[in-house]
């Protein structure tokens, strides 16, 4: 559960299980509370005499871990400013920042940690780290969230990580569930209480206890707005070629980021992020503001922002039918044996789990089975082409159609 630094793992990937975890837990009308821990200055607190240790306990030979030893020892670092350089200042602790190995010697470090979760569940990319559990009762939930959570600040105790107070949130999903006016608290070892949050950032993706990604939608919208805003206050300067690479560069991977996360948000929110992409657009083709959105994407040669997030999650899907994503989300989907010779049954298929409710249709794993399935009926792959191949075939299906009345 370390998405870190790792090939084919990030922070869309970690966010997609949590949330399919969450949903899933919502799904089966139980109570879920997560605790978002962060560390203060963990790259620059790892002990090399533990480092060492860990690798020493995953078999390293002995000139290995002499070649480390060497690889730490004797490291300094100063300060110019202005011309003008400090006296050099022993390192005696933490991983060379920048360097190769660098994340992967933190990851050493800090993986354990994950052991101590206990009857919860655990993710981390790199330092960041969510806690969570869910069950049918909320003093049960929080009552194991806290026992984990006490043997997790005890791991980090024994690396010599500190804790942040301040910035350590807890979040309970799904609020719509019977809950006491006052939660038990949630605490430190040194006995502060961790403050109860609505909103919370995790891995670039602003999380809400409702799971609607309201505030997520609404800082894209502030910060494309702020950035076409200077486009549009400067435009006399570009060139129509420039203006394309610019948006193309800086506006569409803000709306990019998490596309595939934030997709199941509801359709008055994400028609808001419409409204900023099409600004974006007319700044490109000096369209007046009475031009049709369609008109628009023809003009400027791109998709909608609803078929560019329908491209990007299917990759995802495709990329996990392959095994190119995490085995913590390729475990979520599983391939359809045919039950009867037809025609339909040589297609690959998934299956697609039962669900309670909108919220378990919102799960990974319904949501991509789901959607696979019917795209399946279009598509009607037999076997398993190369991604590149299926990029392909993918953009001559889903093509934009004016549904406009």
């Amino acid at each position: 559960m370390q998405s870190g630094f790792r090939a084919g793992h990030g922070c869309t990937s970690a966010t997609l299980k949590v949330l399919n975890d969450i949903l899933t837990a919502i799904d089966k009308k139980h109570y879920c509370a997560a605790v978002f821990i962060d560390l203060a200055k963990a790259f620059d607190s790892v002990n090399h005499h533990i480092l060492i240790g860990r690798l020493n306990s995953l078999g390293f030979s002995n000139d290995c871990l002499a070649w480390f030893t060497n690889y730490f020892s004797d490291r300094v670092q100063c300060v110019k400013s202005e011309g003008l350089l400090s006296g050099p200042l022993a390192v005696s602790m933490g991983v060379p920042q920048g360097s190769i190995l660098g994340p992967t010697l933190f990851s050493v470090y800090i993986n354990e940690v994950a052991l101590a979760a206990g009857e919860s569940l655990i993710h981390l990319y790199a330092d960041d780290t969510i806690l969570y559990t869910s069950g049918p009762s909320l003093d049960t939930v929080l009552t194991t969230l806290q026992a984990s959570f006490n043997a997790i600040q005890l791991s980090f105790r024994g690396l010599q990580l500190l804790l942040n107070t301040s910035k350590t949130k807890c979040m309970l999903f799904n609020r719509s569930l019977p809950a006491s006016t006052r939660l038990s608290n949630i605490t430190t070892l040194d006995g502060s209480d961790l403050e109860y949050v609505d909103n919370y950032k995790y891995l670039g993706v602003w999380l809400d206890c409702k799971l609607s990604f309201q505030t997520h939608i609404k800082h894209l919208q502030s910060k494309v707005k702020s950035r076409i805003g200077f486009l549009f206050r400067n435009k006399a300067s570009f060139t129509h070629a420039a203006k394309h690479t610019l948006v193309k560069l800086t506006i569409l991977p803000i709306l990019d980021f998490g596309d595939v996360i934030y997709k199941i948000a509801s359709n008055t929110l994400l028609n808001k992020l419409d409204a900023v992409y099409h600004s974006a657009i007319r700044f490109v083709t000096k369209a007046p503001y009475t031009t049709h959105h369609c008109d628009l994407y023809a003009l400027v040669g791109w998709p909608s922002l609803h078929t560019r997030r329908q491209t990007h999650w299917l990759h995802v899907i495709y990329k996990t039918l392959l095994g190119k994503v995490p085995p913590y989300l390729s475990s979520l989907v599983t391939i359809a044996s045919p039950t009867c010779s037809t025609r339909s049954s040589r297609y690959i298929s998934l299956v697609t789990p039962k669900t309670n409710s909108f919220f378990g249709r919102l799960s990974f794993q319904f949501s991509a089975a789901n959607d696979w399935n019917e795209l399946q009926k279009s598509l009607k792959l037999e076997t398993l082409i190369s991604l590149t191949s299926f990029k392909h075939q993918l953009s001559e299906q889903l093509t934009d159609y004016c549904t406009c009345t």
